[in-house]
């Protein structure tokens, strides 16, 4: 058995117009929601075998501070370029060359491409995955290689504005 988190980087900021879109940061909400959402994880005794970020400021940010909520090494998490607002197809690639003594990941990136892939893995309706929410996905597999499209299992669907938890998918 696999499990998957596909985590949308926490709100950033547009206030640094003469910033590369890369580069942006977290904003005053960002950085409110993070913690928010580590700690949910953390409530649910979530504990990554592997956490992978986008190299954008935004993306990284929201992973160390959900890291720290899990207390996940920071200088264990990988960052992979092709995370940047990766494609279906690409974060397929990504997903499947993952070792497999890793049985629970985490990966944090961007949208369009989350919410495509999300609904793609699980065969769920997700509008968009809004900033900071996460997707959790189980897979009945042994590889990371075994891993497509329509063979994941939604596990839960949670974002910084959910009310209760009966709102989770």
């Amino acid at each position: 058995m696999k499990t998957l988190y596909i985590i949308r980087h926490a709100k950033s900021s547009w206030k640094y117009h003469h910033l590369d879109d890369i580069d942006r940061p977290l904003n005053k909400r960002g950085k409110r929601d993070a913690p928010d959402m580590g700690e949910r994880l953390s409530v649910l005794n979530i504990i990554p075998h592997l956490m992978i970020s986008s190299p954008a400021k935004r993306a990284y940010a929201t992973c160390k501070t959900i890291a720290k909520a899990l207390e996940y090494p920071k200088e264990a998490i990988e960052i992979n370029d092709k995370l940047y607002h990766a494609s279906e197809d690409s974060l397929m690639d990504i997903i499947q060359d993952i070792e497999n003594s890793w049985d629970s990941v985490m990966i944090f990136g961007h949208n369009p491409g989350l919410t495509l892939f999300a609904n793609s893995l699980a065969d769920t309706n997700i509008d968009n995955i809004p900033t900071c929410g996460i997707v959790a996905c189980t897979f009945d597999v042994d590889s990371w290689a075994e891993t497509d499209f329509g063979k994941g299992k939604l596990m839960f669907y949670d974002y910084p504005k959910k009310v209760s938890k009966s709102e989770v998918n």
